[in-house]
């Protein structure tokens, strides 16, 4: 009876239940979307960020990354990858060494960031590869050729061909010299990055180096990469004390901290929002309620109780919520969706990101039913809380008085 009582209710004031379902479906929607675009922002720049070159997993000598220093180093390289071999979670691993070298060209002389990579391997862990821009990228026969960023080639004045010189000292604090020809350019839209690295196969630099057994980082990708946590805490007890094993969570705790101060801010700018709805559902769901006191008081005469008359409105705010937050909840989905496949392109803004160390192109939403069905429970929840302030008000007024309102 009290639902035949409450639809009854609701088509005699179409109107006035019209607004209140489109007011929570526009809420819901921008709740839902707005969450959704956030988290998938901030995913998408985190990845940018991993898979450009630091990657998912490093192992390096343990403070190598607070203080790099030969000291610090990997000296026993067959020993990690024996262990990392032996792991059905690892799907591909690789070894780099870092050395700052001087590079001179015909025009110019450089300090720069020199890597010895394995180039297969790399492909398969970074976004190198990809980042080609010019030439060609590197081989495991490679000897002295290298691949720069577009920014360190322009001011070496070089290109794809050109001949370059290099001078740098090897673990042992040997003299390391030789000439380079240049194989490829790339840019991968960190400024900073594409001005100051570039690579050469590692078994090219392993003798001019003394690098036999050694390296500064063994970057591993997992293969389930929301375990990476699980994977790096494994590797660590398998490594020896003078190894340490680092999530991308802790090698860029900076980025980390950044997005987790953004969220905050989206979402205190999210709850100020829908604060301001919250009061507009309150003071829309109030006026309509004393808008019917008079009904409500001749329901109380003829013998309706309190709690009769609350559950009744009650019922009515219920169906009123859902009718909003359902397709409102889809609504949402639908644009999550959309823009998750269809990212909306960032190109305009390279500089902004750049000061942030990020190459972002694109920034996509994401799709998530937890998140939808969450956000459409609070919606719920808000919009019945909002509610409860005039119900309890006018359920409380005596039927002489209720009866007497204008």
């Amino acid at each position: 009876m009290f639902i035949d009582l409450a639809w009854k209710n609701i088509f005699h004031q179409p109107r006035r239940s019209l607004v209140t379902v489109l007011l929570l479906l526009t809420a819901t929607a921008i709740l839902i979307f707005a969450g959704a675009f956030m988290e998938g922002s901030h995913q998408q720049m985190i990845r940018s960020a991993v898979e450009i070159y630091p990657g998912y997993l490093q192992i390096t000598g343990v403070g190598y990354q607070d203080e790099p220093g030969v000291d610090r180093l990997i000296f026993d390289l067959a020993a990690v990858n024996h262990v990392l071999e032996e792991m059905a979670d690892v799907a591909v691993f690789s070894s780099r060494y870092e050395s700052f070298v001087l590079l001179a060209s015909d025009h110019q002389a450089l300090g720069a960031l020199l890597v010895g990579i394995e180039p297969a391997r790399e492909a398969q862990l970074s976004r190198l590869q990809q980042s080609l821009i010019r030439g060609q990228y590197l081989s495991d026969d490679d000897q002295n050729q290298i691949y720069l960023g577009r920014e360190l080639a322009e001011k070496l004045k070089v290109d794809v061909g050109s001949s370059l010189a290099f001078v740098g000292s090897g673990v042992d604090a040997s003299f390391a010299a030789d000439r380079l020809q240049v194989k490829g350019i790339f840019q991968t839209g960190l400024f900073g990055f594409d001005s100051s690295s570039c690579f050469v196969n590692r078994a090219y630099l392993e003798p001019l180096m003394a690098l036999a057994n050694t390296a500064s980082h063994v970057i591993v990708l997992p293969r389930h990469l929301e375990k990476t946590r699980e994977l790096t805490a494994l590797i660590s007890r398998h490594l020896p004390p003078d190894l340490e094993a680092q999530s991308w969570q802790q090698t860029m705790a900076g980025l980390v901290e950044a997005m987790a101060v953004d969220s905050i801010f989206g979402y205190l700018t999210l709850g100020v929002l829908f604060l301001v709805i919250l009061f507009v559902i309150t003071i829309y769901t109030l006026l309509a309620i004393m808008a019917r006191t008079r009904e409500i008081g001749i329901l109380r005469a003829i013998g309706s109780s309190q709690g009769q008359i609350f559950t009744l409105l009650f019922l009515e705010g219920i169906i009123l919520t859902l009718t909003g937050v359902l397709p409102g909840g889809l609504l949402g989905g639908a644009f999550a969706w959309y823009f998750q496949e269809n990212p909306i392109s960032m190109n305009a803004w390279d500089e902004q990101f750049k000061q942030y160390n990020l190459a972002v192109s694109a920034l996509p939403a994401l799709f998530s039913w937890a998140q939808i069905l969450r956000d459409m429970v609070i919606m719920t929840l808000m919009a019945l809380t909002a509610m409860l302030i005039p119900l309890f008000r006018v359920t409380r007024l005596r039927p002489t008085e209720a009866m007497r309102h204008v």
